[in-house]
């Protein structure tokens, strides 16, 4: 390869998504990936025993089968195939049946007759044009296309989910509302915390929650192969950790956390830009748990089987003294979990007759407290006899995270904290949150907004940003 118009550093989703924009602009792209392999949280190992294949991170992909730009890019011709299930998430409850989200709003709002038309009213305004809420919703602050429907979102996302919570009478709906919003990492009683929640409830309603065929690994296989047709270029192996280790650019996209891209531009970055980086916040780590399974989980309600993510926690009530817990630096007796059986839709993750499992909760951050009892015994409250299944499990606290993945702080696998202070001024105050005070350099983690998730929209605009200052620079050492 000539003359680089760009270099990724780090091949996450993001950095991955950065990179092919570039690349089918026209631009001569390197990518440099320290690990072997590819993928930042889109990896898939034989954690626990031969045949039974695990994602190391991300699992299942909301946003990624939604993306704005990712479902505009030909993956399916690069391997990419999506797997999905009837519903998008199941909540066990301890008294009565599950309530599953997904297929049409009067299907998931009868599990609450009480409350359906106020579920209705909720989230059916948004379904009208899903597509173009989510290109809004997953951008930079800036004038929307559809700002009157961002309105109406954000009237209703400001709130915290607690509050949200308040327009229901029934447990039912107000547990599935704060499964949804645990997956903001904050506490409910947070503003915007409604936001995440309503976001998932929409989500859940225009597709169902998928899995990758083969793993999440095939999303970051199928965006280097599109890249690699255009002319891009992967190096893996390859530790950046001084300005010293990039070959001569254009410009260098980093697809880092803020502490990472201090440490290896503080030579080419102000010291106030430098302090304000060290400033950012990463909040509570997480703590995972693989199993290769002899059987499916036994729920309680068996119609779990039917959904791709099961958010174990009960109530609105302990789900939310569990994400309070975690930012406190405590751990929950009865933690809030993400479990997600992959196998149910993708049977080639596990030997015939066989499942993968996957559950994780938050935790302190960088907590070092094995929580492998507290989590079993969660998911044995709604699936009894599931202990028996286990054949072989894996653990993986937020230290073997961040080994994994140094963007993961502490065990932080969404960026950073995405709080009031933080949720648009990612990771520092700019008016182009992708670029830093170096013309050059750009940051496209997801440390930058939209924030965490596998959509590429991190990469996607910082790409953009990349792209209007290519034709004015010349390809030359950073210094």
């Amino acid at each position: 390869m000539s003359e680089l118009d760009a270099i990724v550093i780090g091949s996450g989703p993001n950095g991955l998504a950065a990179a092919v924009r570039l690349a089918t602009s026209g631009q001569r792209v390197l990518v440099l990936e320290a690990r072997d392999t590819i993928g930042g949280g889109l990896r898939t190992r034989e954690l626990t025993l031969p045949g039974f294949h695990h994602d190391e991170c991300s699992a299942v992909h909301t946003l990624g089968i939604l993306s704005p730009y990712l479902r505009t890019l030909p993956l399916d011709e690069h391997g990419l195939r999506w797997l999905q299930l009837p519903a998008s998430v199941a909540h066990p409850l301890d008294d009565g049946p599950a309530v599953l989200l997904g297929g049409t709003i009067e299907e998931t709002a009868r599990q609450f007759p009480a409350d359906a038309r106020a579920y209705a009213k909720l989230v059916a305004p948004f379904l009208a044009d899903p597509h173009g809420l989510l290109r809004d919703a997953l951008g930079p602050l800036g004038w929307p296309a559809h700002p009157f429907q961002l309105a109406r979102f954000g009237w209703r996302g400001m709130r915290s989910a607690r509050g949200l919570a308040k327009r229901f009478a029934t447990p039912q709906a107000r547990a599935l509302l704060a499964g949804c919003a645990g997956h903001a990492v904050l506490p409910l009683d947070r503003a915007f915390t409604a936001a995440v929640a309503l976001m998932f409830l929409i989500t859940g309603h225009v597709e169902a929650w998928p899995v990758a065929a083969g793993g999440s690994r095939a999303i970051a296989d199928a965006l280097a192969s599109l890249l690699r047709k255009h002319g891009g270029r992967i190096e893996t192996n390859v530790h950046v950790r001084s300005l010293a280790d990039l070959p001569p650019a254009k410009t260098y996209l980093f697809d880092t956390d803020p502490r990472q891209l201090a440490a290896i531009a503080s030579d080419v970055l102000p010291a106030r830009y430098l302090r304000r980086l060290g400033r950012y916040r990463f909040g509570p780590g997480t703590f995972k748990l693989d199993w290769a399974l002899a059987a499916p989980i036994p729920w309680r309600d068996p119609r779990c089987l039917d959904a791709t993510t099961v958010h174990v926690g009960g109530t609105l009530e302990e789900i939310s003294v569990s994400e309070a817990d975690a930012m406190r630096g405590e751990h929950a007796e009865r933690p809030f979990l993400i479990l997600c059986q992959q196998s149910q839709a993708d049977p080639s993750r596990a030997p015939a007759g066989q499942h993968t499992g996957y559950a994780y909760c938050h935790v302190p951050s960088g907590s070092t407290l094995d929580r492998t009892a507290a989590i079993e015994a969660q998911i044995e409250r709604f699936a009894p006899g599931f202990r028996e299944r286990i054949l072989a499990r894996h653990v993986t606290t937020p230290s073997d995270l961040e080994r994994m993945n140094p963007n993961y702080v502490g065990g932080a696998i969404t960026g950073g904290m995405a709080d009031i202070t933080q949720l648009f001024t990612r990771p520092v105050a700019r008016w182009n949150p992708y670029t830093t005070p170096n013309p050059r350099i750009f940051l496209c983690s997801a440390s930058t907004p939209p924030g965490g998730g596998v959509h590429g929209m991190c990469g996607y605009h910082a790409a953009g940003a990349a792209l209007a200052r290519i034709p004015k620079l010349r390809a030359e050492p950073l210094r």
